[in-house]
């Protein structure tokens, strides 16, 4: 029988729309379909004439994905757009563009299985007014469970005031918002293959962006929002007793946060992509036992094949299991 509910997986469009928006000179993607030995089915997502990805034909394809997700023991997963198809770089007109594509992409692939998919969307979150009517549309006609943002926007922190009014949006509108590490802070700092970026810099980032929704006061204002965090909510769970030592022992920054850093930290969801159940118990204690849920990072090569390994190894069989297979996953998406 299969159980778990993938909170943290992604697509790529099989095409994207041959118009570019109603600017010309912007990064705008499209897709390079080839054959080599293993077969057809891949292809490059290319920006300004450069390979950004290789990426599967399980990128789009929905028979492919339910396949894989039997093989994973799987139940469904929540559909998210690759994050650098965000786009938030772009002029507004042209990431509205980008955003509906990648909406109704997702809707699609929801309707020729249902039952094994949910959709988190993409909104043009460099204007927050803009991205609030994409978000009444994606959560209204076109039933998708919230939306994927990113660590920060063009810079800009999450936590910052001007996403205000999207986050009230959110909380209002019921939406689940899964946050994802993009061109995060410090690469430049990196030394090695660009591929670190990922594995190195990302984490710090994802860290970064849930420190700044206590340090800014966004989780007071939002108590209801339901909010989480990719890769085991980054690098946060060595910062935040650091940041609760600081909020215990200086004045200003106590006066500055009504309530105890770690109050906050359980009001918010965190994947269990961390690959080892000792850094998965941390990320458990850090958010607690009914806001830990599976990531995979399917279908890139990064992902986890076998994101049941870790919650079994903590406890394959309790009512903890139950809940991190499925249970937190159903809360933060709102499936009853």
């Amino acid at each position: 029988m299969l159980h778990g509910i993938d909170v943290h997986t992604h697509i790529v469009p099989e095409h994207f729309p041959a118009a570019l928006g109603r600017h010309a000179d912007v990064p705008w993607p499209s897709m390079q379909h080839y054959c080599d030995q293993q077969g057809c089915g891949h292809a490059h997502v290319m920006i300004r004439g450069k390979n950004y990805r290789t990426v599967p034909a399980a990128s789009w394809d929905v028979d492919i994905r339910r396949q894989d997700m039997d093989a994973m023991q799987l139940q469904r997963q929540a559909l998210s757009p690759m994050p650098e198809l965000l786009s938030y770089w772009l002029p507004l007109e042209d990431a509205q563009v980008m955003c509906r594509h990648l909406n109704e992409t997702i809707a699609n692939m929801i309707s020729r299985a249902p039952d094994r998919f949910s959709g988190l969307g993409a909104i043009p979150l460099q204007d927050p007014q803009a991205a609030i009517r994409e978000l009444e549309y994606l959560m209204g006609p076109l039933g998708l469970s919230g939306v994927q943002i990113a660590s920060n926007i063009n810079d800009v922190s999450i936590g910052d005031a001007r996403f205000d009014d999207f986050f009230a949006a959110a909380e209002r509108l019921g939406a689940a918002v899964f946050v994802h590490a993009l061109r995060p802070a410090g690469k430049q700092r990196l030394v090695g293959v660009p591929q670190l970026e990922q594995v190195v810099a990302f984490p710090g980032d994802i860290g970064l962006a849930l420190a700044s929704m206590i340090t800014g006061g966004m989780l007071e204002r939002h108590p209801a929002l339901r909010i989480g965090f990719s890769h085991g909510g980054g690098a946060f769970a060595m910062m935040l007793p650091r940041i609760e030592h600081g909020w215990r022992t200086a004045a200003p920054i106590r006066d500055s946060i009504p309530q105890s850093p770690a109050t906050y930290a359980r009001r918010v969801y965190a994947d269990s992509l961390v690959y080892d159940p000792h850094a998965l118990r941390a990320v458990i204690r850090t958010f607690g036992e009914q806001h830990v849920m599976i990531g995979s990072d399917y279908p890139f090569v990064v992902r986890d094949k076998d994101p049941h390994g870790s919650i079994a190894a903590i406890d394959p069989d309790s009512a903890l299991a139950l809940a991190l297979r499925e249970g937190n996953a159903k809360a933060f998406l709102g499936l009853g």
